[in-house]
Protein backbone atom coordinates (compact mmCIF):
# COMPACT_ATOMS: atom_id res chain seq x y z
CA UNK A 1 0.00 0.00 0.00
CA UNK A 2 1.37 3.38 -0.92
CA UNK A 3 0.88 6.36 1.16
CA UNK A 4 0.31 9.73 -0.38
CA UNK A 5 0.94 13.03 1.28
CA UNK A 6 -0.92 16.10 0.27
CA UNK A 7 0.90 19.27 -0.71
CA UNK A 8 -0.56 21.11 2.33
CA UNK A 9 0.88 18.55 4.74
CA UNK A 10 4.41 19.02 3.32
CA UNK A 11 4.23 22.82 3.53
CA UNK A 12 3.35 22.86 7.24
CA UNK A 13 6.89 22.14 8.52
CA UNK A 14 8.30 24.83 6.22
CA UNK A 15 5.78 27.40 7.50
CA UNK A 16 6.45 26.36 11.08
CA UNK A 17 10.19 26.95 10.52
CA UNK A 18 9.57 30.53 9.34
CA UNK A 19 7.28 31.27 12.29
CA UNK A 20 9.85 29.84 14.69
CA UNK A 21 12.61 31.97 13.12
CA UNK A 22 10.48 35.13 13.39
CA UNK A 23 9.65 34.42 17.04
CA UNK A 24 13.35 33.85 17.82
CA UNK A 25 14.28 37.11 16.05
CA UNK A 26 11.61 39.07 17.95
CA UNK A 27 12.80 37.56 21.26
CA UNK A 28 16.42 38.48 20.50
CA UNK A 29 15.37 42.04 19.65
CA UNK A 30 13.39 42.41 22.89
CA UNK A 31 16.31 41.09 24.95
CA UNK A 32 18.78 43.40 23.20
CA UNK A 33 16.58 46.44 23.80
CA UNK A 34 16.01 45.47 27.43
CA UNK A 35 19.78 45.70 27.97
CA UNK A 36 19.68 49.34 26.82
CA UNK A 37 17.05 50.36 29.35
CA UNK A 38 17.93 53.15 31.78
CA UNK A 39 17.32 52.40 35.43
CA UNK A 40 14.77 54.60 37.17
CA UNK A 41 13.85 54.95 40.82
CA UNK A 42 10.34 54.43 42.24
CA UNK A 43 9.30 57.97 41.26
CA UNK A 44 10.35 57.47 37.63
CA UNK A 45 13.43 59.69 37.86
CA UNK A 46 16.73 58.50 36.38
CA UNK A 47 18.76 56.50 38.86
CA UNK A 48 21.86 58.59 39.69
CA UNK A 49 24.06 55.59 38.92
CA UNK A 50 23.04 55.63 35.26
CA UNK A 51 24.04 57.86 32.41
CA UNK A 52 21.67 60.50 31.14
CA UNK A 53 20.81 59.61 27.52
CA UNK A 54 21.27 63.27 26.53
CA UNK A 55 24.78 63.29 28.00
CA UNK A 56 27.37 62.36 25.34
CA UNK A 57 30.03 61.66 27.96
CA UNK A 58 30.45 57.97 28.79
CA UNK A 59 30.91 56.71 32.35
CA UNK A 60 34.66 56.37 31.90
CA UNK A 61 34.84 60.08 31.16
CA UNK A 62 33.32 61.06 34.51
CA UNK A 63 35.49 63.37 36.59
CA UNK A 64 36.88 62.14 39.87
CA UNK A 65 35.24 65.07 41.67
CA UNK A 66 31.80 66.65 41.45
CA UNK A 67 29.66 65.59 38.50
CA UNK A 68 28.09 69.00 37.87
CA UNK A 69 30.24 71.70 36.38
CA UNK A 70 30.32 74.99 38.22
CA UNK A 71 28.20 77.78 36.82
CA UNK A 72 28.15 81.52 37.37
CA UNK A 73 25.41 80.88 39.96
CA UNK A 74 27.46 78.29 41.86
CA UNK A 75 30.81 79.79 42.84
CA UNK A 76 33.79 77.48 43.03
CA UNK A 77 34.96 76.86 46.57
CA UNK A 78 38.69 77.61 46.71
CA UNK A 79 40.99 74.85 47.86
CA UNK A 80 44.16 75.05 49.91
CA UNK A 81 47.02 73.41 48.04
CA UNK A 82 50.79 73.17 48.25
CA UNK A 83 51.96 70.94 45.41
CA UNK A 84 54.78 70.19 43.01
CA UNK A 85 53.90 69.29 39.41
CA UNK A 86 56.36 67.47 37.16
CA UNK A 87 55.26 67.25 33.50
CA UNK A 88 56.83 65.31 30.63
CA UNK A 89 55.07 66.90 27.64
CA UNK A 90 56.73 64.71 25.01
CA UNK A 91 57.06 61.37 26.76
CA UNK A 92 60.82 61.46 26.11
CA UNK A 93 61.94 62.21 29.66
CA UNK A 94 62.48 65.97 29.42
CA UNK A 95 60.41 67.37 32.28
CA UNK A 96 59.17 70.74 33.49
CA UNK A 97 58.63 71.24 37.22
CA UNK A 98 56.24 73.78 38.74
CA UNK A 99 55.38 74.60 42.33
CA UNK A 100 51.91 75.82 43.19
CA UNK A 101 50.16 77.06 46.30
CA UNK A 102 46.49 77.95 46.47
CA UNK A 103 44.94 79.91 49.37
CA UNK A 104 47.14 81.89 49.29
CA UNK A 105 47.99 81.74 45.61
CA UNK A 106 51.67 81.49 44.73
CA UNK A 107 54.51 79.42 43.35
CA UNK A 108 56.31 79.45 40.03
CA UNK A 109 53.47 77.88 38.02
CA UNK A 110 52.93 79.91 34.80
CA UNK A 111 49.21 80.47 35.53
CA UNK A 112 48.57 80.12 39.26
CA UNK A 113 44.97 81.32 39.11
CA UNK A 114 43.94 78.90 36.32
CA UNK A 115 45.70 75.98 38.03
CA UNK A 116 44.02 76.66 41.40
CA UNK A 117 40.64 77.06 39.68
CA UNK A 118 41.17 73.75 37.84
CA UNK A 119 41.87 71.93 41.11
CA UNK A 120 38.80 73.43 42.79
CA UNK A 121 36.56 72.75 39.75
CA UNK A 122 37.73 69.14 39.55
CA UNK A 123 36.81 68.43 43.16
CA UNK A 124 39.88 69.30 45.21
CA UNK A 125 41.84 66.36 46.61
CA UNK A 126 39.39 63.87 45.03
CA UNK A 127 40.61 64.92 41.57
CA UNK A 128 43.93 63.26 42.36
CA UNK A 129 42.41 59.86 43.18
CA UNK A 130 43.40 57.13 40.71
CA UNK A 131 40.80 55.58 38.44
CA UNK A 132 39.17 52.68 40.34
CA UNK A 133 40.31 49.23 39.20
CA UNK A 134 36.75 48.07 38.44
CA UNK A 135 36.06 50.84 35.92
CA UNK A 136 36.07 49.94 32.23
CA UNK A 137 37.90 52.59 30.20
CA UNK A 138 37.83 53.21 26.49
CA UNK A 139 40.95 51.98 24.76
CA UNK A 140 42.22 55.07 23.04
CA UNK A 141 45.54 56.80 23.26
CA UNK A 142 45.66 60.54 23.90
CA UNK A 143 49.39 61.09 23.65
CA UNK A 144 52.70 60.41 25.41
CA UNK A 145 52.34 63.10 28.08
CA UNK A 146 52.78 62.18 31.73
CA UNK A 147 52.67 64.15 34.96
CA UNK A 148 53.29 63.53 38.64
CA UNK A 149 51.69 65.70 41.32
CA UNK A 150 52.81 65.52 44.95
CA UNK A 151 52.00 67.60 48.01
CA UNK A 152 48.81 68.44 49.89
CA UNK A 153 45.37 69.56 48.77
CA UNK A 154 42.83 70.55 51.41
CA UNK A 155 45.04 68.89 54.03
CA UNK A 156 45.12 65.53 52.20
CA UNK A 157 48.49 64.19 51.09
CA UNK A 158 48.54 63.43 47.39
CA UNK A 159 50.97 61.52 45.18
CA UNK A 160 49.24 61.16 41.83
CA UNK A 161 50.32 59.96 38.40
CA UNK A 162 48.65 61.24 35.23
CA UNK A 163 48.88 60.08 31.63
CA UNK A 164 46.80 60.00 28.46
CA UNK A 165 46.85 56.22 27.91
CA UNK A 166 43.08 55.56 27.85
CA UNK A 167 39.73 57.33 28.10
CA UNK A 168 39.73 57.43 31.90
CA UNK A 169 43.24 58.86 32.12
CA UNK A 170 42.56 61.38 29.35
CA UNK A 171 39.50 62.55 31.31
CA UNK A 172 41.54 62.91 34.52
CA UNK A 173 44.17 64.89 32.59
CA UNK A 174 41.61 67.13 30.89
CA UNK A 175 39.92 68.07 34.18
CA UNK A 176 43.24 69.34 35.52
CA UNK A 177 44.79 70.47 32.23
CA UNK A 178 45.52 74.01 33.47
CA UNK A 179 47.55 72.47 36.30
CA UNK A 180 49.98 70.86 33.84
CA UNK A 181 51.03 74.21 32.39
CA UNK A 182 51.07 75.64 28.89
CA UNK A 183 52.18 73.50 25.99
CA UNK A 184 51.56 70.23 27.82
CA UNK A 185 50.04 68.70 24.67
CA UNK A 186 52.81 68.86 22.11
Amino acid sequence: MTRTTSHAQRALPRQFGWVLALVALALALVLALAGCQLLRDDDGALDPGTNDPADPVSSDDAPAGPTTPPTDDAPITPVAADITVVVDATGKGATSTFTLTCEPAGGDHPDVEAACTAIASAGGAAAFDPTPQDVACTELWGGPQTATVTGTVDGATIDAQFSRTNGCEISRWDHLEALFGPGNLM
